[in-house]
């Protein structure tokens, strides 16, 4: 009975633990430069998926994603790009196989892409919010 009620405890722990960790929130960003203020979802995930390579304002966006297997990158693909990881890899494979684009590079976890989008105006990254700080502007939150 003992080893049930502790089962059940960690089963309870457990779920808590990945509930807290789906809720999190995540910050689209763009340096503190950049001249857009607020990004739609539509705009971000057109940047995102490479059908747009301009910002609202008319300045270049490019988009930097976090690296493969990120919780945070999970949770931007699914809840601003409506794909999953795979759905992702087979829709640039097809722009790759036939010319047509580039999947966003890959630079790194939360902080390297905030570091990196702080430095240069034209990039477009995300990240959880609590790494946010005033070397970048949230422009979008989900």
């Amino acid at each position: 009975m003992k080893i049930f009620k502790s089962v059940s405890r960690l089963a309870l722990l457990t779920s808590i633990i990945f509930t807290a960790t789906a809720y999190a929130e995540v910050a689209v960003i763009v340096s503190a430069a950049n001249g857009n203020s607020a990004l739609d979802g539509n705009t971000i995930s057109r940047i995102f998926l490479g059908k747009t390579s301009k910002f609202p304002d008319g300045s270049q966006a490019i988009p930097v994603d976090q690296n493969e297997g990120s919780a945070t990158r999970d949770a931007f693909n699914d809840q601003v790009l409506g794909k999953s990881a795979s759905q992702l890899k087979a829709y640039w494979s097809r722009l790759i196989f036939t010319g047509k684009g580039t999947p966003p590079k890959e630079s790194g976890n939360d902080a390297d892409i905030k570091n990196l989008v702080a430095q240069n105006p034209n990039l477009i990254g995300y990240v959880d919010t609590s790494v946010v700080d005033e070397s970048v502007k949230v422009v979008h939150k989900f």
